[in-house]
């Protein structure tokens, strides 16, 4: 039950990066966003298949790219 809530409010906290850069017309952070989504999706993949430094290093470069969705928006 507790991973089910950690990724429903991660998504909504990436879908609301998104959505906040397409209403600011920041589409570098819209990217880094839709990036950073894509690379949590494909963690969770690696998770699944038992790899847990590909999920690791997903998990990594997701951090990044959010952060750095949030830093356009911020700056």
């Amino acid at each position: 039950y507790a991973v089910a809530v950690i990724i429903v409010f991660g998504a909504l906290i990436i879908g609301g990066l998104m959505a906040a850069s397409m209403v600011f017309g920041h589409r570098n952070g819209f990217l880094f966003a839709l990036g950073g989504a894509t690379s949590a999706w494909i963690s969770g993949n690696a998770l699944l298949l038992d790899r847990p430094r590909i999920y690791a290093l997903f998990v990594g470069i997701a951090a990044l790219m959010l952060v750095a969705s949030t830093l356009t928006l911020v700056l």
